[in-house]
């Protein structure tokens, strides 16, 4: 899908995106009322938490994704657009896994992103955007998100280090 100025405004304007921290837009569209106590959760969280929470996430060809991580598994889901480059460094390696619509291709429609990972993403298509949605549980806080500095990626991951310098801010 070629990029469309008036595509990515018409969606910002629609659903009421905001610019994310880690880069992109993002908006808030489910958060659970129910709550899980601080105290019946893994040690990692320091507050309570809601059951579960649901975003939109759009990322345009000259932003990402930076590297960052949470306490909490996340789902990404693939709603329209480019195919999306979704990296995550675990155990001193580095694992892409392409979002998008063409399964012949080696796409899919929905990723987890497993607890403490550093991940970051990208659309992979010259000119373009991806529409998103991302699900994490137990819900988000953004009390949960740390942002990755190079220096602190490349100590164990420097076999990675132009994609970490490409794909962090600090």
């Amino acid at each position: 899908m070629t990029y469309s100025g008036d595509k990515v405004s018409f969606l910002v304007e629609k659903f009421e995106l905001l610019p994310h921290p880690e880069g992109g837009w993002y908006k808030e569209i489910y958060r659970s009322d129910e709550i899980i106590r601080q105290q019946d959760l893994p040690g990692r969280f320091q507050s309570d938490h809601s059951f579960s929470t649901s975003i939109y996430y759009l990322l345009k060809d000259y932003d990402f994704s930076a590297f960052h991580r949470i306490r909490q598994d996340e789902i990404w889901h693939f709603y329209l657009g480019s195919p999306v480059k979704l990296y995550i460094l675990k155990d001193g390696k580095q694992e892409l896994i392409m979002l998008g619509d063409n399964p012949e291709a080696g796409h899919v429609f929905q990723a987890v992103v497993p607890f403490g990972c550093w991940f970051a993403a990208e659309v992979s298509i010259p000119d373009s955007f991806a529409f998103l949605g991302c699900t994490v549980s137990p819900g988000f806080d953004f009390s949960d998100f740390e942002l990755a500095s190079f220096e602190e990626l490349q100590r164990d991951y420097g076999a990675y280090s132009t994609l970490i310098r490409r794909m962090t801010r600090v």
